[in-house]
């Protein structure tokens, strides 16, 4: 069944793909406070151990979003948005069910490996708000699919923590049954975006990691905005690897108190994204956008680096919120480079990049947490969170310098590749 195509795309379009990423999201955020903690029990209480295989994971996870997104991405452009949408969301709710029941690490680990297959849709949401959004709007439409992330993140973390206390495997069924809920939700409501007139034909050269990587080549101004996008996802990688393991080494954090954490991060981000990000990009532009919201993400994670109790870390969570400023405004830019029949290469493509920087991100803070945890000779907890703090720093410096001088000269139509950035003057 699908729904009516007198639904046609536009504002009800964009809800319908709001609430189907809200629900997933949920579900991730349920999970988030108890994953490495049962990683722990099932490594009998060795912190530096699991450590390490949650950064396994994490480049398990991210390996499978580098070979699968480029996939979707050609497939969502040949196919539609819809049936990618719908399929990994229900991959996703039985994924959890098998992580509810898994009785070893092995076992988490083979749910990771599903999970970063099925969670590669993510990119094809993007597509999906490029298709219904005219280029002038996206990123404040792009910034709207952030709040969804954060709404998953507000209430998620904090049942899962609730959850969590009662029962560390608790929190995947109740993932699991979200999941399983936001397909039935997309089965019923969610409405195709891309007509038949406007797909291309499926090509494995558009959809493997390395032609995705290539296609990037190809356009020099997209090379550019990656290679500052590059930094800013491997920094981003210290927040899922990291908080729970630092949070409760650190500051001895409960789960509940973990999963209301993580809950405060996504009420302030679902602020940033939903009442923040469309005033400030339409006052200040997507270039001075992608700055500020980059000087924000360093400063607040080096609160982080630095807090010496949980209060003080607090402070940095609102700076963090405000680095969701720099997403929606480099996707905005990036979409403008591309026709309308490019915009789920684009979006795997740009998966394809968060693919490789997640496969380096979790181990780089992972092994950086290990090895400066109680070793004798040195105990720096925060030096995985002033690394990324650099990283962001490094990644706004390169900003400045390769979009300086440059604005948008926008066509102004949702179909036209010659929407690109050029010189001013």
């Amino acid at each position: 069944m699908q729904p009516s195509s007198s639904a046609a795309p536009g504002r009800a379009a964009f809800v319908f793909i709001f609430v189907t990423v809200a629900l997933d999201m949920l579900a991730l955020g349920v999970m988030a406070p108890v994953l490495p903690k049962l990683v722990i029990e099932l490594e009998g209480g060795d912190v530096a151990a699991a450590a390490g295989i949650t950064g396994q994971f994490g480049f398990a996870w991210a390996a499978m979003q580098l070979v699968c997104s480029p996939l979707l991405g050609a497939l969502s452009d040949r196919f539609g948005r819809r049936p990618i949408v719908l399929l990994s969301s229900l991959g996703l709710g039985l994924d959890y069910v098998l992580m509810a029941v898994a009785p070893t690490v092995g076992w988490l680990f083979v749910g990771r490996v599903v999970s970063g297959i099925t969670a590669a849709s993510f990119s094809t949401a993007g597509a999906y708000i490029a298709d219904v959004t005219p280029p002038d709007q996206r990123a404040a439409r792009f910034g709207m699919l952030g709040a969804a992330f954060g709404l998953g993140f507000v209430i998620g973390p904090a049942l899962g923590g609730v959850l969590g206390d009662v029962d560390l495997r608790l929190p995947f069924w109740v993932a699991g049954g979200l999941s399983l809920v936001s397909t039935l939700y997309g089965f019923f409501i969610l409405p195709e975006s891309l007509p038949p007139d406007r797909r291309r034909a499926f090509s494995w050269r558009r959809a493997n990691p390395i032609g995705s990587l290539a296609w990037l080549r190809s356009h020099p101004q997209l090379v550019r905005l990656a290679a500052i996008a590059v930094l800013y996802y491997v920094a981003h990688e210290s927040l899922p690897s990291m908080f729970v393991l630092y949070t409760d080494h650190r500051y001895g954090w409960s789960e509940t108190m973990t999963g209301i954490a993580l809950a405060g991060i996504g009420v302030s981000s679902t602020l940033v994204s939903a009442v923040v990000v469309a005033p400030v990009v339409a006052r200040l532009g997507e270039r001075r956008s992608l700055l500020l919201g980059l000087l924000c993400g360093g400063a607040g994670f080096a609160i982080y680096g630095v807090a010496p109790t949980g209060g003080l870390f607090l402070l940095g969570m609102p700076l963090i919120a405000l680095w969701g400023l720099a997403t929606p405004a480099m996707q905005a830019l990036m979409t403008r480079h591309v026709a309308a029949t490019e915009q789920g290469q684009l979006q795997g493509a740009l998966a394809s990049v968060r693919g490789v920087t997640g496969m380096i991100g979790p181990l780089v803070f992972t092994q950086t947490f290990a090895a400066t945890i109680d070793t004798g000779a040195v105990d720096l907890p925060g030096a995985t969170y002033l690394l990324a703090a650099a990283l962001l720093l490094a990644s706004a410096a390169l900003a400045w310098r390769l979009t300086a001088g440059y604005a948008i000269a926008s066509s102004g139509s949702a179909d036209s590749a010659s929407a690109l950035l050029r010189p001013e003057g």
